[in-house]
């Protein structure tokens, strides 16, 4: 293990000294000549300045609007300038020039190679490639263009227009700050907004005139207004969205019209909403007539695609309104196909319903993304109806994946982890999806005595069962609590995972109902009705060779207090597989052995410790938790989530035992199955908040706050639902259960608490095309609280402990590969409570003792 130390420790210093030099050598680029690309007579845009009405813009969307931006900075240096002008112009040229153009160096160089490979050279990574690597990543000087900006003084002048301001004034200035450098300064003066007057409609088709005035109020064009044109275009939008839910099959934005009258109102516009008939087109003749509000006459649903040209339909079904086909036999309960379908007939045309529908069919899992098509029913009088044909198509029955990795971690130092599953679809012709995945994972570790020499000395596997309902399984009806538009769904789990040789060689059974839907768009929502764990705990002999700071702890203390021989080895160090520790602690316990008030307590608290750690846990709890986000995809930069959980573990286990006898051990602690089960109460909250600073550049926080408090039959928290700290996605400047709890200095092997109060800021930036990279400070801790620990540093008392929050800070560098963004960062750790008050700040800051991490897409 010291050896391995050694070589990580080695292999950080020389990454660290890499990274160094590439951002020694980036300044040194940056100190370059800027203007080296610049032709004479034209200046290099240093920057633009924006006046608005004497005072310096703060709004993005105006510095927006200039069409010619300054190039880009890296801390304030012009990074990728200077990389553009580090390389050669015109290599090929040059190289032509300097080895073909002549003849005696060409001569020289065909001794040793023909002339063939010495014309190649030109085309090789040195002569060429580094340079076209350069210009590529690199950017080539902005040029001043006077053309460009007075385009920019014209589209600020249409935007603040838009924005009510006619009468604005904009000019541009341009200054030189020094040789072949210019500033362009823009200076606005608003003047006085113009506001909306007076508003009046003419809708001409009489059925979308009443259905304007049903919400009219909800209008966002209002008298007295700032004129914004950027209103209008939402209350079109708003207008269409209106009018397409409630039967306008037809009706399009471009069918609103806004008239703006400034003519005599000073300072006023009047608006004139207008919507006219609809404008049909057949050959040469046009046809205008009012727009209609279509109703859903017949609904037909082809659950598979024909096998041949000429298939016909062999089985057919009516349930609920709908018509089901199938070319082949049908294959689901008409219900799990009408129940995802919100198109009814006898309702008005909706986008809404069509969205929904869209939506609810492809989460069965069972079809790809569905067609649906509408045509007129000539059957129907008037002519104002849609029959509705929704067209699907199944997905393979079954399906199979695999996954494979390579694994490091405190426990072993080389894995490999492989996973292969099968799924089933319409497992019960309901739309059910079953799935099996096994997974293996043998390892290495040089921790672990090894008399075979073997390699993978390790082994964790496991199997897990999942089967998923598309729609909520209880024995009454929850569609108002829960409707069917909210794409409700039940998972039933079933797991089981074993390790060998790793710790406490553990086994764990898991297994839960949860359910999940979504009440609006962007919320989430999941109840987990039941979620069991038991974990089994093999090898509790082993305890004090995986936790072996507990045992150093208790060696020392022997060493002062021990009398008994059969406790030690040769060494005079206490036995483990003998159990000379855990007899010795028994002794000290039971008063046998006399030692001080402080060993004492010492001596209990690893005890207590070790009791709880190698107790089999079980753990029935049922949790509740709500996500609400502003993202639209992973390429969002501006956005908020949200994310609250409450569980509670316990209770009907408690209510279970109140009802039965004789199944309390000696402390009162309640048993099902000879095991005492947990009882506690846990809940947690994460925010998490991104801004675009434009430019590719992102400021990112995450705050997180869990408590866990054990109530009833528990005087702690499991491990396996405590909480810890450090790691790539936490307190990066922390290995993994490192910190706390705390100021004790983390003593354990693995630290654990049941308070973690966590913060993190990072400002995110590219440096180089898909390279980006990023500055970040982590802050936070976990505590005991409300438990049965004594040990003060790691408990929080009172607003005081907060001089205990870790602080670490450090670099990171990003690369997107589209899919997946890999990251590797560099952390410090800022501030230490483990430390004396007076001596927490910047102790650790050396290149020796900076923790790396990498993982796999952004921390949050």
């Amino acid at each position: 293990m010291r050896t391995f130390e050694l070589n990580y420790l080695s292999l950080l210093k020389k990454v660290v000294t890499k990274i160094s030099f590439l951002i020694v050598i980036g300044i040194f680029i940056s100190a370059c000549n800027a203007v080296k690309r610049v032709p004479d007579g034209k200046q290099l845009l240093v920057s633009n300045k924006i006046v608005v009405d004497g005072k310096k813009n703060k709004d993005d969307v105006v510095e927006s609007l200039i069409y010619q931006k300054p190039n880009s900075q890296l801390l304030g240096f012009k990074f990728r300038l200077n990389l553009y002008n580090l390389a050669k112009i015109n290599h090929d040229s040059l190289y032509k020039a300097k080895f073909i153009a002549n003849p005696q160096k060409l001569k020289r160089q065909s001794w040793l190679l023909s002339e063939k490979q010495v014309k190649r050279r030109g085309e090789s990574f040195f002569y060429s490639g580094i340079h076209n690597f350069l210009k590529s990543s690199g950017e080539a000087p902005v040029i001043l263009d006077s053309v460009r900006t007075e385009r920019s003084v014209t589209r600020l002048k249409t935007f603040h227009f838009q924005k009510g301001f006619f009468n604005a004034k904009i000019d541009a200035k341009t200054d030189s700050v020094g040789k072949k450098r210019a500033v362009v300064k823009y200076n606005i003066i608003l003047g006085n907004s113009s506001a909306i007057d007076t508003i009046k409609t003419n809708i001409e088709s009489p059925a979308l005139d009443s259905l304007y005035k049903i919400n009219q109020s909800q209008s966002l064009i209002k008298s007295g207004k700032i004129y914004n044109s950027g209103d209008f275009n939402d209350e079109k939008n708003r207008i269409t969205t209106h009018f397409r839910n409630n039967g306008a099959y037809d009706f399009q934005p471009s069918n609103v019209l806004f008239v703006m009258d400034t003519v005599g109102a000073k300072g006023k516009v009047n608006v004139l909403l207008q919507i006219k008939n609809q404008v049909l087109r057949s050959g040469d003749s046009t046809i205008i007539r009012p727009f209609k509000l279509y109703k859903i006459s017949r609904v037909n649903i082809y659950t598979d695609l024909p096998t041949a040209e000429n298939a016909i339909i062999l089985d057919s079904v009516t349930y609920k309104n709908f018509h089901l086909y199938s070319y082949n036999k049908l294959k689901y309960r008409p219900s799990a196909i009408t129940d995802a379908v919100f198109i009814y007939p006898g309702n008005y045309f909706s986008d809404i319903k069509e969205n929904l529908t869209r939506r609810y069919l492809t989460n069965l899992k069972i079809f790809n993304f569905p067609s649906i098509n509408y045509f007129d029913d000539s059957s129907v009088k008037d002519g104002d109806a849609k029959s509705v044909r929704i067209t699907l198509k199944p997905l393979p029955k079954f399906r199979f994946g695999w996954n494979t990795d390579v694994l490091h971690s405190n426990i072993q130092q080389f894995g490999l982890a492989a996973g292969l599953s099968v799924a089933i679809r319409n497992v019960f012709n309901g739309a059910e999806t079953f799935e099996v995945t096994a997974r293996a994972n043998p390892g290495f570790s040089r921790d672990l005595a090894n008399p075979k020499n073997n390699f993978f000395n390790i082994l964790e596997y496991g199997i897990d069962l999942k089967l998923n309902f598309p729609r909520i399984l209880f024995p009454f009806d929850t569609e108002k609590i829960i409707s069917t538009a909210m794409i409700p769904s039940t998972v039933v789990n079933l797991g089981f995972a074993k390790q060998e040789n790793i710790g406490l060689d553990r086994e764990n059974f898991t297994g839960s109902m949860a359910y999940s839907w979504t009440p609006k768009q962007n919320n989430t929502a999941r109840l987990d009705l039941f979620n069991i764990q038991y974990v089994n705990n093999i090898n509790t002999a082993n305890y004090f060779n995986v936790y072996n700071s507990s045992y150093e702890a208790l060696n020392d203390l022997s060493k002062i207090y021990n009398t008994n021989p059969l406790y030690v080895d040769v060494n005079g160090n206490l036995t483990i597989a003998d159990k000379g520790a855990n007899n010795f602690i028994d002794d000290v316990l039971a008063g046998t052995i006399a030692t001080s008030e402080g060993s004492f307590n010492n001596i209990r608290s690893i005890e207590e410790r070790r009791r709880r750690l190698t107790e089999n846990n079980l753990i029935l709890a049922t949790s509740f938790q709500f996500t609400t986000t502003t993202s639209e995809g992973r390429g969002d930069a501006n956005f908020f989530t949200v994310k609250s959980k409450i569980e509670a573990a316990g209770n009907i286990l408690s209510l279970f035992t109140k009802a039965s006898t004789g199944i309390e051990n000696p402390q009162n602690k309640k048993r099902i199955f000879d095991i005492e089960f947990s009882q506690y109460i846990k809940s947690e909250i994460e925010y998490i908040k991104h801004w675009d600073l434009k430019n590719d550049k992102v400021f990112a926080i995450r705050s997180f706050i869990g408590l866990a408090i054990p109530y009833g039959n528990s005087e702690n928290i499991p491990f396996v639902r405590s909480y810890f700290a450090g790691g790539p996605n936490d307190i990066r400047a922390w290995q993994p259960y490192s910190l706390g709890p705390g100021g004790s200095g983390a003593l354990n092997d693995f630290n654990e608490a049941n308070l973690k109060l966590t913060t993190s800021a990072e400002f995110r930036f590219k440096i180089v095309n898909d390279l980006k990279g990023a500055f970040f400070v982590d802050a936070g801790n976990i505590w005991n609280v409300f438990d049965n620990v004594e040990d003060k540093p790691s408990i929080f008392e009172n607003i005081n402990s907060l001089k205990n929050i870790a602080v670490g800070s450090g670099f990171g560098l990003r690369y997107d590969l589209n899919f997946f963004v890999f990251r590797v960062d560099l952390a410090y750790k800022t501030y230490n409570p483990s430390y004396a008050e007076n001596e927490r700040w910047f102790r650790d800051i050396s290149f020796s003792k900076t923790v790396l991490n990498i993982g796999i897409n952004y921390p949050f």
